[in-house]
């Protein structure tokens, strides 16, 4: 029996964010979903769309009947969804064991968020790095009550290295709309989530805690994340089955980084395709 369905994991309490659109339901959030939920983990989906969530809810227990699914409303590009969603999840009794930051956009044209800041910095990472502050004490406290490790889930991207800005993440150039690159905007949202994995690694040991904050690149998969890149959304459809990685393949790495017994202690990695990689 693989050791993912260890009687250890049953009481677990995922928070997984995820940015689901209508007909999403096949994407990596989602699969995530179904496999965490397979292993016995309640999930509680944060999601933008309540109906999509819904809709990924009903698929995972129509085939796992016993699964623990919730799902919560979270808009990742307004802070003040941010800060609502987790008041509202603090309030609700949940234990956190897991947070897996997933949601994400890629290659949209120069806008703002609500928060007049750059929507992909602003929802790739801001919003990410805000409810993990907002969490994090419960976490804590869960880990202290169970003496279970907790885990933190940066979902990232090799964009960070390949697609980003010569000088790193251009902090006083963010709401720049003339030096604005899609990709390059959304490479340094990716970096962004390494340094926070990074910086919570460093911070969480200092502390002595038991709560471990990783990484990860899931690959480059055939799902609706390209929808705003035109020409080439539309190769991605066509031929991307044959040289990308499938949802299932995709949701590999972030499921082995948040319940494998073997990565216990281990914190601050990249990981990709189930391997650390720094």
């Amino acid at each position: 029996m693989s050791v993912f369905f260890s009687k250890k994991v049953a009481a677990f309490v995922l928070l997984l964010i995820i940015n689901l659109f209508v007909g999403a339901s096949s994407g990596i959030g989602a699969e995530t979903s179904r496999v965490l939920a397979l292993r016995g983990v309640h999930v509680i989906m944060a999601v933008r769309n309540i109906a999509a969530g819904k809709d990924v809810k009903e698929a995972i227990v129509k085939e796992i009947p016993a699964a623990k699914v919730d799902i919560m409303e979270l808009d990742l590009s307004s802070l003040a969804s941010v800060r609502k969603f987790a008041a509202d999840f603090m309030s609700s009794g949940h234990s956190l064991n897991m947070l897996i930051n997933n949601a994400g956009v890629v290659g949209i044209p120069f806008m703002l968020s609500k928060d007049n800041i750059e929507l992909q910095f602003a929802t790739n990472h801001l919003g990410h790095f805000l409810l993990t502050n907002l969490l994090l004490d419960k976490m804590k406290e869960t880990t202290r009550k169970t003496k279970r490790e907790g885990r933190i889930v940066n979902i990232s991207s090799v964009a960070y290295c390949m697609f980003t800005y010569r000088e790193g993440i251009r902090f006083d150039k963010i709401n720049d709309p003339k030096s604005y690159c899609s990709f390059w905007a959304y490479g340094q949202s990716k970096l962004a989530n390494i340094l926070h994995a990074y910086e919570l690694t460093r911070r969480l040991k200092e502390e002595g805690l038991e709560i471990t904050a990783n990484s990860l690149h899931p690959g480059t998969i055939t799902t609706n994340m390209f929808r705003h890149l035109g020409f080439f959304d539309g190769l991605v459809s066509k031929f991307g089955r044959f040289i990308f990685k499938n949802v299932q393949q995709g949701a590999s790495t972030t499921c082995y980084v948040a319940l494998h017994p073997q990565l216990k202690g281990i914190s601050g990695e990249y990981f990709c395709d189930n391997n650390s990689y720094c």
